[in-house]
């Protein structure tokens, strides 16, 4: 089949009629819990979880949590706060601000920024970002862009270890949001859901430990553009349907592309979508009106980055296999699967 614009397009209540019948599966059969937990960014790939979850488990078997800290934008609990209402759920908010703090994860942060701005103050704003692939090739060097209170804004190179140390910091934000999830799971006997969609998943754009810790990741299969579909079809509100897909992670406003990406994520829908599927470049980048140079580099990074981030999916290694371990692991592979 040629390559087309409408190639990801899919019947999106079948499909999250589909979801629900796993997630039922996996949460009450293999999992043996009674209900989700799901946090909350005001993002649509929450907010496709948390409706999947109560499509799948009923209203009262889902709990939305919402974890805002000191660099959250205002707009991310708004938004949570209005998928809560229109899905009907129960909701808590908590601020992990006071445990970032404790941990060092502020302080670090601030750190680093001054040891490339020596002149900078706390009230200066920051973010990582990356070159983009639409342009010319590019060396993966990371920067760090910042805004003053004057309304100056500038970039420099981040060394390796200035970069090293800004991400650990940072990482601090997702495992103990991970924390404050399984805590309410544990507490209700319920399963802690994972929103990744296939994007983040495959190119592992995601904190082990942290956002990649969850007991089932019910649209890891998705790509970002049927996330929307799917979303839109379960009626999740539309400012969060047509919102930029950003990371909420750094005081200053950054898009998932410009940090890690490198693309808008319809454009990397389609060529994660074409390189998956054998289709050249060139064909791909005709589709999407870009010179075949920028696809091939695309594949290219897409091959990098799952070589560099694969250990990101793995279990603990063990010196030897547990036979009696692995066995309960097959069985429950197998109870998710559907009769034939």
């Amino acid at each position: 089949m040629p390559f087309h614009k409408d190639i990801l397009a899919l019947d999106a209540m079948r499909e999250a009629e589909r979801i629900a019948e796993r997630v039922r599966t996996q949460v009450l059969q293999v999992l043996h819990k009674r209900g989700a937990v799901v946090a909350v960014s005001g993002g649509l790939d929450s907010a496709a979880c948390a409706a999947l979850c109560t499509l799948a488990l009923g209203k009262e078997r889902v709990l939305a949590l919402l974890l805002p800290e000191r660099h959250s934008s205002p707009e991310s609990t708004r938004l949570g706060n209005e998928l809560v209402l229109a899905l009907g759920i129960k909701a808590i908010t908590h601020d992990i601000s006071s445990p970032l703090e404790s941990v060092g994860c502020y302080r670090t942060q601030q750190e680093v920024v001054k040891s490339v701005f020596p002149d900078a103050t706390a009230e200066w704003t920051f973010k990582i970002t990356m070159p983009s692939l639409l342009g010319h090739d590019r060396l993966n060097m990371p920067r760090l862009t910042v805004h003053t209170p004057r309304g100056e804004t500038f970039a420099e190179r981040l060394t390796h270890n200035d970069y090293l140390m800004l991400v650990a910091a940072t990482n601090f934000k997702q495992r103990i949001r991970a924390m404050q999830v399984y805590f309410h799971a544990d507490a209700r006997n319920f399963a802690a859901c994972g929103t990744p969609n296939r994007l983040e998943y495959d190119q592992g754009f995601f904190v082990k430990g942290g956002d990649g810790l969850a007991d089932f990741k019910p649209i890891a299969h998705l790509y970002k553009t049927q996330v929307r579909t799917v979303a839109t079809a379960l009626g999740v509100p539309r400012e969060i349907i047509t919102r930029t897909p950003t990371t909420d992670t750094f005081p200053l406003s950054q898009g998932q592309d410009e940090f890690f990406f490198g693309v808008p994520h319809d454009v990397m829908d389609y060529c994660l979508y074409g390189c998956n599927n054998g289709y050249p470049p060139a064909e791909v980048a005709s589709v999407l009106q870009l010179e075949p140079a920028i696809v091939e580099r695309i594949y290219l990074d897409i091959a990098r980055k799952r070589r560099t981030t694969s250990p990101l999916h793995l279990p603990a290694l063990l010196v030897d296999p547990i036979p009696e371990i692995s066995a309960l692991k097959e069985q429950a592979l197998c109870a998710e699967l559907p009769a034939s």
